[in-house]
């Protein structure tokens, strides 16, 4: 297998468009050709990962957090972002990163929270916006079946728990080919009206280019009218943190030791305890003080994340219970979820889990 034929498998389960716009994701270095002897996934890249990967005949190192994050001038080997920058090339080591990509995916990092949290009827907390796209085009009435099924083959038409999801409407279109024209229908340089049917779908923007390849391949006309369109409807599946339940509400502590207990953690730094049972638990892997609000908003018992400044646990406020266990913490378990993901597509494959240890913070 290439490099391309593995992180297409990943891409499929996290495509990298969803990934934010500040992040740095995809294939950071090495060739898509390139024929894979073995993949490592690590949560970090570090130099003792790229010295592990080697030991392993390890080519392809798949990374949950990008090592380049910004703009790289020179490579010296000065910081240790330019040593394994340096290292990997040396030894012909390709490094791919999804961060958040992976982030907003709802099979993603947050939902492997829930899975270890135990949490049910969960959803995404922050949808993110602009994923949902509109196709309209226009077609002869007997190719309207054709069309639409190879539409919702690639990927349109999805709604929720529905499938095949379509609107039509029946019109007259007019077209006058020119000299240069191969009309499939009418005369050069005639006016020519025929009715012709509307086609709507709706679709996920990562599934656009291969719904336009479907659309073109399927329809008989020399040149092909469609438009697209970005919508303002909330998409259930792609975003960041999540919301879901526990079966039994606990107390407090009781959760807190839970918590800490699931998620293998040393410490959970949290804001004032409120006497009240937790039930309902959102949660967001990494940097999460941003969704605070959002946590509020739906009424969750408590929010898990991490990086939580001294002033953002006033924003508890008395109506939530904010708990910080740590970055590394909150996102563990990402390295078995890909681990998971690629041995199911290529169970022949070597796929390795890193065991290099690459938390930067050590509690005392």
């Amino acid at each position: 297998m290439t490099v391309k034929d593995i992180t297409n498998i990943i891409e499929d389960f996290a495509p990298l468009n969803y990934a934010e716009d500040f992040d740095n994701v995809g294939l950071l270095i090495g060739n898509t050709s390139t024929k894979v002897t073995g993949v490592l996934v690590t949560l970090d890249t570090l130099e003792n990962v790229v010295d592990e990967a080697i030991a392993k005949n390890c080519n392809l190192i798949v990374s949950f957090h990008p090592i380049i994050f910004s703009g790289l001038k020179k490579i010296t080997g000065a910081n240790y972002v330019e040593r394994v920058v340096l290292k990997a090339i040396k030894n012909d080591i390709a490094i791919y990163s999804m961060h958040t990509a992976l982030d907003n995916s709802n099979r993603g990092v947050n939902a492997k929270i829930c899975e270890v949290l135990g949490l049910t009827n969960t959803k995404i907390l922050i949808p993110q916006k602009g994923t949902i796209k509109k196709l309209t085009t226009y077609a002869p009435k007997n190719e309207v079946n054709k069309i639409k099924e190879a539409l919702f083959i690639a990927g349109a038409g999805n709604i929720g728990n529905y499938s095949n999801c379509s609107f039509t409407t029946i019109g007259i279109g007019s077209f006058k080919p020119n000299q240069n024209a191969n009309p499939t229908i009418g005369q050069i340089g005639k006016t020519e009206t025929t009715e012709e049917v509307q086609i709507n779908v709706t679709f996920e923007k990562a599934k656009q280019k291969q719904i336009l390849q479907a659309l073109l391949k399927n329809h008989s006309y020399e040149e092909v009218a469609y438009e697209i369109t970005t919508l303002e409807n909330t998409n259930q599946n792609i975003g960041m943190g999540m919301v879901g339940e526990l079966e039994n509400a606990l107390n407090e502590v009781d959760f807190l030791k839970d918590l800490k207990n699931k998620m293998n953690v040393a410490c959970i730094r949290h804001s004032n305890l409120l006497n009240k049972k937790i039930k309902k638990v959102a949660v967001l892997g990494g940097s999460g003080s941003f969704a605070i609000a959002a946590a509020k908003a739906v009424n969750a018992d408590i929010f898990i994340t991490a990086d939580l400044k001294y002033h953002q646990f006033y924003e508890a406020e008395n109506k939530i219970l904010l708990a910080d266990i740590g970055h590394f913490e909150t996102e563990q378990f990402t390295k078995n979820l890909l681990v998971e993901i690629l041995t199911k597509k290529i169970p022949n494959f070597a796929i390795s889990l890193s065991e290099s240890i690459t938390n930067p913070i050590k509690y005392f």
